[in-house]
């Protein structure tokens, strides 16, 4: 499994001739104030599937200009936000907390999340979740925007988790410290951090934080923009 970091919570996951994208954020985001994102997504031969967490716009932004520009991508999300998007005339799969689903990349399950979720214009996304996703690469949970919560303790019930993407920055989500309890609950060692240094109030000590999850036996992986891990 490749995994390719944009900035954000913004990730491309490749798994065998599938590509799937995780809660474009390209077009709003300050990161690219000075910088043509576009130079960094040209490279993409396709996407086929878009995973969107909740619906607050640092999230789904870029929905329609990828949907556009991959006229067959499936947008897999929770039941509300499907519905929004479907209203667009987007292929979408809705779900919500419940049984795993097979796709041609594995399984996923959408689970909890302790959060918001509503689009800009003010209409309702739903309850906020994240995504399980178990293939024959390895199993990866993606939390999406949380808080610590107990739920996580359940995660690794359903099988051995290889990478968890989880939130760092605070204020909104969990913190450096939160997610070292968090990768405890999941009994995961190596976490790809999200959800910092974007804006202001969510800014880290990426040092510090890397010292902090050392210290306890775990591997926070911080990448830079484009940058790519196989695991």
């Amino acid at each position: 499994m490749k995994i390719t970091f944009f900035s954000h919570s913004t990730c491309i996951l490749e798994i065998h001739d599938k590509c799937l994208l995780i809660d474009p954020f390209f077009s709003g985001n300050p990161v690219f104030q000075n910088i043509n994102f576009l130079e960094h997504i040209n490279h993409l031969r396709k996407v086929d599937y878009m995973l969107l967490t909740h619906a607050h716009y640092d999230h789904v932004c870029d929905v329609e200009f990828f949907s556009q520009k991959f006229n067959n991508v499936l947008v897999i999300s929770n039941y509300e936000i499907s519905n929004y998007f479907e209203k667009k005339g987007i292929k979408t799969y809705g779900m919500n907390y419940g049984s795993f689903i097979s796709f041609s990349f594995g399984k996923l399950k959408y689970v909890w999340a302790a959060h918001s979720s509503v689009f800009n214009d003010g209409t309702y996304g739903g309850n906020p979740g994240g995504f399980l996703l178990h293939t024959d690469e390895g199993n990866l949970y993606i939390s999406g925007d949380t808080s610590l919560t107990s739920e996580m303790h359940i995660i690794p019930n359903f099988g051995k988790l290889k990478l968890s993407i989880l939130p760092i920055g605070g204020r909104y989500t969990m913190d450096i410290e939160e997610a070292i309890m968090a990768s405890d609950f999941l009994k995961c060692k190596k976490i790809l951090g999200v959800h910092y240094n974007t804006f202001e109030e969510i800014q880290i000590n990426k040092d510090e934080a890397k010292k902090k999850f050392y210290k306890k036996g775990k591997e926070l992986i911080l990448l830079e923009m484009g940058e790519t891990i196989f695991i």
